[in-house]
C-alpha cells in the first residue's frame, strides 16, 4: 500500500467519523436550543487547548474544531451536577458587584472562600458568570486554574445573556460583561438562570436532549440506506443457469468454466434455472467420479469434463449471477427496517455472556472503520454513504448502551433519580463512571489490538 492510497484511506475515515459525529452531537444541540436550554460550546474534536473556533454574535455560541479530531462534543449549560447551596446569594452578590474574587464575596455571602468557589465554578458553568482573567496579572483563558476574580457576563435590558434566545441586545440597557446589575426579585432571577439549564429542566426534557444524538443518528442512517436502495437498488439473485463468480482453485476453475456462462446440461442433466444447477451439480458430485457439463459461450456450445473423482469436493465453486433492483420507497423503507433489528440484536447479544465473544469479534475500532471508509470511498460515493450509515446507526445503538459515559448511561441515571425522587450519592455516581468508563475502555483496547492484527499486521 502506498503512501498516498493511507492518506487517502485516513482522509476519508476522518470525514466519515466527523459526519457521523456531528450529526449525533447536532441533535443534542437543537434539542437543547429548541427546549431553551444554553449551549457555549459546540466542537468537531476532543476537549483539547489547540484550536480553532467563532463565536455567534446571535447566540453566543462558539463553534469550532480541536486538533484532536476523533469524537466532539456539546458544552450544554448544567451538565456538572446539582447547585451547591450559596449558589444563589454568591449570584446575587457578584450581580451587585459586577466583579469580585470569591473571598471578597464569601464576605457578602457568609459561606467561605471554597464554598464561594465552588459556587462561582457551577455558575460558570450555566453561563450565568464568567471568569475574568486580568492580563496585568498575567492571566490568560489558556491557563489550567481559574483566575483570582470572576465578573457577570454581558446581558441585555431584560437580563438575558447572548445564549438566550429570548435575548435582545438592540434595545437600551444592555450592560457589558464585568458591570454591576443589581436585582430585585433574587428568587425569580435564580429560577430563570437555573430554567435555562440542563440542571434545571425536567424529566422528559432531560431525556429528549439525551437521546437527541441517538435519534439523529439512526434517523440519518434510515435515510442513507433507504435512498440508496432506491437509487442503486440490491444485488438479486436471478434463477437462471449463468455462472456469476468462479472461485479460483475450484473444480470450476479446474474445467475451464468463466463468468457469464450459461450452463445447460450436467451429467447429462439438463438445466435452466439455478435451482436446477443446484440440484444436478449436487448429485452429480456426490458420485466422485468425473462428470461432463455443457454450458453456452459468446453464443457457441461447449462443454467440458469436471475432475471431481478422488477430490472429496462437495461443491463445484460457482456462485449464481446477480441483478441489481432498484426498490420503491415502501420495499426500500421496508428493507432498512430489517436491518435496523439485525443491528439491534447484535448489539443486545453484549449482554449475553454465551456470545460477547462473536460480537467483539465481529466489531470493529476507528481502524477498521477508516479502512473500510477508504475502501467504500474508492469504490464510489454510494457504497461510501452505506458505510456512513451503518456507522451512524451502530454508534446511535452503542450510545443507548447503559453505560457511562454513554448517553444511555446517562439515560439510566436520570431514572434511577426520577424513580427514587432525590439526586443519586456523588460517590455512587462517581463509582458508577469509573466502572462504566473503564469497561468502554476495556472494549476500545480489545477493538484497536484486533482491527491491528486485522487490518496492519494482516493477522
Amino acid at each position: 500500500m502506498t503512501l498516498l492510497n493511507i492518506i487517502l484511506m485516513v482522509f476519508w475515515g476522518l470525514l466519515l467519523l466527523c459526519v457521523v459525529v456531528v450529526i449525533h452531537e447536532g441533535g443534542h444541540f437543537l434539542a437543547a436550543r429548541a427546549q431553551g436550554i444554553r449551549v457555549t460550546e459546540f466542537f468537531l474534536g476532543l476537549p483539547c487547548r489547540w484550536r480553532i473556533s467563532r463565536t455567534s454574535k446571535r447566540y453566543g455560541t462558539r463553534y469550532g474544531v480541536t486538533a484532536l479530531l476523533f469524537g466532539g462534543y456539546n458544552q450544554i449549560c448544567g451538565l456538572a451536577g446539582e447547585a451547591p447551596k450559596d449558589t444563589k446569594p454568591v449570584l446575587m452578590a457578584l450581580m451587585a458587584r459586577g466583579r469580585a474574587t470569591p473571598e471578597e464575596l464569601s464576605q457578602d455571602v457568609g459561606c467561605t472562600p471554597d464554598e464561594a468557589m465552588n459556587a462561582l465554578i457551577t455558575l460558570t458553568d450555566w453561563a450565568s458568570v464568567e471568569p475574568f482573567y486580568d492580563p496585568e496579572k498575567g492571566e490568560k483563558p489558556s491557563q489550567k486554574t481559574y483566575p483570582e476574580s470572576f465578573q457577570t457576563v454581558e446581558r441585555d435590558a431584560n437580563l438575558y445573556t447572548r445564549f438566550d434566545r429570548a435575548s435582545d441586545f438592540s434595545l437600551p440597557g444592555a450592560t457589558e460583561a464585568g458591570a454591576a446589575r443589581p436585582v430585585e426579585d433574587g428568587d425569580a432571577f435564580y429560577e430563570r438562570e437555573k430554567k435555562a439549564t440542563y440542571l434545571g429542566d425536567g424529566l422528559v426534557g432531560r431525556l429528549v436532549m439525551l437521546l437527541a444524538g441517538v435519534t439523529v443518528n439512526i434517523v440519518f442512517g434510515i435515510l442513507i440506506v433507504t435512498l440508496a436502495l432506491m437509487i442503486q437498488g440490491i444485488a438479486v439473485t436471478r434463477d437462471v443457469s449463468v455462472v456469476g463468480e468462479v472461485e479460483q482453485g475450484s473444480l470450476a476453475a479446474a474445467a475451464g468454466l468463466e463468468p457469464g456462462d450459461e450452463v445447460t446440461e450436467v451429467a447429462g442433466v439438463p438445466v435452466a434455472t439455478w435451482t436446477e444447477l443446484h440440484d444436478a451439480l449436487h448429485d452429480a458430485l456426490a458420485t466422485g467420479a468425473d462428470f461432463e457439463i455443457a454450458f453456452t459461450r459468446d453464443g457457441a456450445q461447449e462443454r467440458a469434463i469436471v475432475p471431481a473423482e478422488g477430490t472429496g469436493a462437495a461443491t463445484l465453486g460457482i456462485s449464481a449471477s446477480t441483478e441489481q433492483v432498484r426498490l420503491g420507497f415502501v420495499d426500500a423503507l421496508a428493507y432498512t427496517f430489517t436491518y435496523l433489528g439485525m443491528v439491534a440484536q447484535m448489539i443486545l447479544r453484549l449482554f449475553s455472556p454465551a456470545h460477547v465473544a462473536e460480537v467483539v469479534q465481529s466489531s470493529t475500532s476507528v481502524v477498521g472503520i477508516t479502512v473500510m471508509a477508504g475502501q467504500a470511498a474508492a469504490q464510489g460515493f454510494v457504497p461510501y454513504a452505506l458505510i456512513a450509515a451503518s456507522v451512524s446507526i451502530s454508534l446511535g445503538f452503542v450510545n443507548l448502551l447503559p453505560i457511562p459515559p454513554l448517553d444511555g448511561g446517562k439515560v439510566l441515571v436520570e431514572i434511577i433519580q426520577a424513580i427514587i425522587r432525590r439526586p443519586l450519592p456523588e460517590k455512587a455516581l462517581l463509582a458508577f463512571n469509573y466502572v462504566g468508563i473503564g469497561l468502554f475502555m476495556l472494549l476500545f483496547i480489545v477493538l484497536l489490538q484486533q482491527d491491528i492484527f486485522r487490518y496492519v499486521l494482516g493477522g
